[in-house]
C-alpha cells in the first residue's frame, strides 16, 4: 500500500501547479518619495501590491527615482510571496508635469521578455503607453503583453481610439495576439459619455473583452461613482483563462476610513486573475517544495 505521505503531498503540487495570477492596474495618486516616506501608506501600498503577481502603478511622479526602490524594499519584507521586481519607464509627459509607469512582479514567477515606449509620432497620447511582455508560468500562455494608458481626460476618446493602433503595433512586433489593456482610461462619467463609449473601437471590434464591467465604481470617493479604471482583454488563449475581474476596494478591506483612504488614492486598484494551467514549469515550483519532491523521492507530475 503506498505511503499516505507522497500522495497527499502529491496533491498539495496540484493545487500549487494550478495556482491563479493575479494583474492588477493602480493609479497610485501622485507617487513620490514623500508619499511612501509615510508609514501608513508604505504599509497600505504594501498590503495592496502583495495581492498581484504584476502589478501596473500610474502616476508616479517621483523624479528622484528612489520611491520605487523603497516601496520595493518594504514589499520584499512583507511576506514570503516575492521576491520583487521593477519596471519603470522614463517620465512621460507634455509638459513640466510628467509621469512614468511602473510595472511591479513577482520574478520568480515572471520575467520582462521585451519593453518599449510606443512611439507617438503624432503626438496623440499625454502619457504614451509603456508596454512591456511577459514570461507566464503557463503550457497555455507562455508571454502575455500590457498595454498600460492613463489617458488625461480632455481626450479620452481619441486616446482610446489610438490604443487599438498601439494594440496592432505590440501585437504585430511580437507576434502575440494575448494582449492585456489596462489602466485608468478616465472611460466613464463627464470624461466620456455612454453614448461615445459605445462607439470606441475597442468596443466596437469582437477580440475585445472589457472584463471591469460598465456600472462598477472604480473611485475611492463616496461623493463619485465612475468605472474611471479598467482591463480589456484580447487573445483566445488569454480570454479562455479569465477567472474573474474587479475593483479591490481596499480601503473596506483594510478598514480605513474615506480620509485615509484618500491618502493613498482616490482610485480603486483593478484586478484580473487568470485560471493556473496544469503543467507549470518545475522552475516555479517554490524552493521549499522542490526540497520536498527531492525528500520524499517523489516524481514531478510535470
Amino acid at each position: 500500500m503506498p505511503s499516505p505521505v507522497p500522495t497527499l503531498l502529491f496533491i498539495l503540487l496540484l493545487a500549487g501547479l494550478t495556482s491563479a495570477f493575479r494583474i492588477c492596474a493602480f493609479n497610485a495618486q501622485r507617487l513620490t518619495v514623500a508619499k511612501v516616506a509615510k508609514v501608513h501608506i508604505m504599509e497600505t501600498m504594501v498590503k495592496i501590491l502583495a495581492r498581484c503577481d504584476i502589478t501596473v502603478l500610474q502616476e508616479v511622479v517621483d523624479t528622484s527615482g528612489d520611491a520605487i526602490p523603497l516601496l520595493l524594499r518594504d514589499l520584499n519584507r512583507f511576506d514570503d510571496s516575492g521576491p520583487y521586481s521593477f519596471l519603470s519607464s522614463p517620465l512621460l509627459g507634455r509638459s513640466t508635469y510628467m509621469e512614468k509607469y511602473v510595472y511591479v512582479y513577482r520574478s520568480h514567477k515572471t520575467q520582462v521578455l521585451n519593453a518599449y515606449v510606443y512611439d507617438d509620432k503624432m503626438d496623440v497620447f499625454a502619457r504614451e503607453p509603456f508596454v512591456a511582455q511577459f514570461s507566464l508560468p503557463s503550457k497555455v500562455l507562455p508571454k502575455l503583453a500590457l498595454v498600460p494608458l492613463h489617458t488625461t481626460p480632455k481626450d479620452v476618446a481619441t486616446e482610446l481610439d489610438a490604443l487599438y493602433i498601439v494594440f496592432l503595433n505590440v501585437s504585430q512586433q511580437w507576434q502575440n495576439e494575448n494582449v492585456i489593456l489596462l489602466g485608468d482610461f478616465n472611460a466613464d462619467c463627464s470624461s466620456l459619455s455612454k453614448k461615445r463609449q459605445g462607439e470606441l473601437v475597442l468596443r466596437t471590434n469582437p477580440g475585445f473583452l472589457w472584463v471591469i464591467p460598465d456600472g462598477e465604481d472604480t473611485t475611492v470617493r463616496d461623493s463619485t461613482y465612475c468605472t474611471y479604471d479598467r482591463i480589456v482583454v484580447h487573445g483566445e488563449h488569454c480570454q479562455g483563462l479569465v477567472k474573474w475581474a474587479a475593483a479591490f476596494k481596499f480601503p473596506q478591506s483594510f478598514q480605513l476610513t474615506e480620509a485615509e483612504a484618500l491618502n493613498i488614492s482616490d482610485h480603486y486598484p483593478v484586478e484580473v486573475e487568470l485560471n493556473g494551467s496544469p503543467g507549470w514549469p518545475l522552475a516555479y515550483i517554490p524552493v521549499n517544495v522542490a526540497m520536498l519532491l527531492l525528500l520524499t523521492g517523489l516524481e514531478s507530475p510535470l
